[in-house]
Formats: C-alpha cells, sequence, structure tokens
C-alpha cells in the first residue's frame, strides 16, 4: 500500500471509530438465512477495519472493483482480541485461529453496508478460545462497499467498515 492511502485509511478509520461509537446500537433481528440455532456463542468480538478490493477486469474485460480481503482489528470489552484477514480467517491474541467459508447471507442494513454472512469454519490452528468454535456469522455491519468505477488494472482501495462476529460452536 503507498504511504497516501495507508494516511487515507487511517483518518477514515478513525472517522468512522467515531461515528460508530455515537450510534445507537439497537438490537436488529436475526435474519432466518444466517441462524445458527442450538449453537452457543463462545465470544462476540466487534471488527473496526477496511475491506480492500482490486480493480480488475470482469467477464466482459471491463475494470470493476473486485473485493480481496477484509482487514480488521477486533475488540472484546475495550481490549484488542485479534485480528480478521484474508481467507476469510479469524486470529486470537491466545494464538488460536481458524479459516472459514460463507455458507448464507442477508442483505446488510443499507446499500452502503457489506452482507450479513453465515460462514462454516474449514480448519482450525493453536488452542485457545476458537478451537471448538463451527460458525461465524458477521452481523450489525456498517459500511464496507465500495460503489464506482476504476480505471487503472490493480489498483486498490480500502472502505472502512464496522461489523460484530459472532463465534459459535455446536453442543
Amino acid at each position: 500500500m503507498t504511504m497516501q492511502f495507508c494516511r487515507i485509511a487511517t483518518l477514515a478509520l478513525a472517522s468512522l471509530s467515531a461515528s460508530f461509537a455515537s450510534a445507537a446500537t439497537a438490537e436488529t433481528p436475526l435474519p432466518a438465512a444466517i441462524a445458527a440455532p442450538g449453537e452457543t456463542v463462545v465470544l462476540t468480538a466487534h471488527a473496526i477495519g477496511l475491506q480492500l478490493y482490486e480493480c480488475k477486469p470482469d467477464a466482459g474485460g471491463k475494470l470493476v472493483w473486485t473485493f480481496t480481503a477484509p482487514q480488521a482489528t477486533l475488540t472484546a470489552g475495550n481490549k484488542v482480541v485479534g485480528h480478521h484477514g484474508a481467507g476469510p480467517s479469524w486470529e486470537l491474541t491466545d494464538s488460536s485461529g481458524i479459516t472459514a467459508k460463507v455458507a448464507a447471507n442477508a442483505p446488510g442494513s443499507s446499500a452502503n453496508d457489506i452482507a450479513w454472512l453465515k460462514l462454516a469454519v474449514a480448519s482450525h490452528k493453536g488452542s485457545g478460545q476458537l478451537s471448538d468454535v463451527t460458525t461465524v456469522q458477521r452481523i450489525n455491519t456498517v459500511g464496507g462497499v465500495l460503489k464506482g468505477s476504476c480505471d487503472h488494472q490493480g489498483a486498490g482501495e480500502g472502505m472502512p467498515y464496522s461489523a460484530d462476529y459472532v463465534f459459535l460452536r455446536k453442543p
């Protein structure tokens, strides 16, 4: 990433964090498509970061923004507990980690908000809080959608977002 992009991303995250802190956090009902009935919550973490995009040709050769990876810090109880990245993957400070695959989705609250997801865990590493996790839900998303056109193949852009990740296990 270029230094200018990093500065812009940092400023955008600071602005986004301030707006999230002041927003009311009303309980939103969970869409049936991403529900995980019978599973037990292991951890709920709040993520603030970027949804990363790259300018690539689509099937018709037109340049479009294509999602490549998330990049976020996970917090719980005002303490950093881990990071979220490509894969998608989550790694906690206790050295446990998982990767997962999308199993279902539901629309975000607005056209600017990335989708809510249900993800099935595909692999585990280390031992810790994520060791027995089987499902991850991404809920309460704000931001992250990149709109507009791109005109330089290989260009990158990051869109600030926040979400809650709920880590669940089967009984």
